[in-house]
């Protein structure tokens, strides 16, 4: 197994663990407030297909000084939806680095349903997104889109893990 495939998979328990083991100690959604940092200059990158999305946005807030905490900090959820061509769930995403040094950027998020309704398990992932310092950098999460509708059972999205390494 390649080590990408092994990160992965590592990423995905710790996801599953922050979901439903860590439950309202982070992770914010589409609608939530939002993040205290800036960054001076602005760089912009697409994932997946690039295709045109709509939906509702938000942030994510976190407080505290761990990696895990301060990734979350980092990161605003800008958009989630379908994609133009329905096939994907996508979620776009800027990460702001306020600080002096480079930071390699890790994060896992679910796409959820309304708030007791249950649906298909849906993940999306960011590995190794180098944001330099003081600076912002966008980008898209992407999952195949399962369900057989428009899609609008999934409601929101939330980052449920998130990490930095100095990069």
């Amino acid at each position: 197994m390649k080590l990408r495939h092994v990160r992965a998979i590592a990423v995905f328990g710790l996801a599953v663990f922050a979901l439903t083991g860590a439950r309202g100690s982070h992770g914010a959604s589409c609608g939530g407030s939002s993040h205290g940092s800036g960054g001076s200059s602005s760089h912009s990158s697409s994932g997946s297909d690039g295709s045109s999305t709509s939906g509702s946005s938000g942030s994510v807030s976190g407080v505290g000084g761990s990696s895990r905490d301060r990734a979350m900090r980092d990161i605003k959820i800008d958009e989630c939806a379908l994609s133009a061509d329905g096939k994907q769930l996508v979620a776009k995403l800027t990460f702001t680095n306020s600080d002096s040094s480079a930071y390699l950027y890790d994060a896992t998020l679910q796409f959820k349903g309304a708030a007791g309704k249950t649906v298909d398990l849906a993940i999306a992932q960011v590995s190794d997104l180098r944001v330099e310092g003081g600076a912002s950098k966008s980008t898209e999460a992407s999952t195949p889109y399962t369900g057989k509708g428009d899609g609008s059972e999934y409601t929101r999205c939330e980052v449920a893990f998130a990490n930095r390494t100095i990069g």
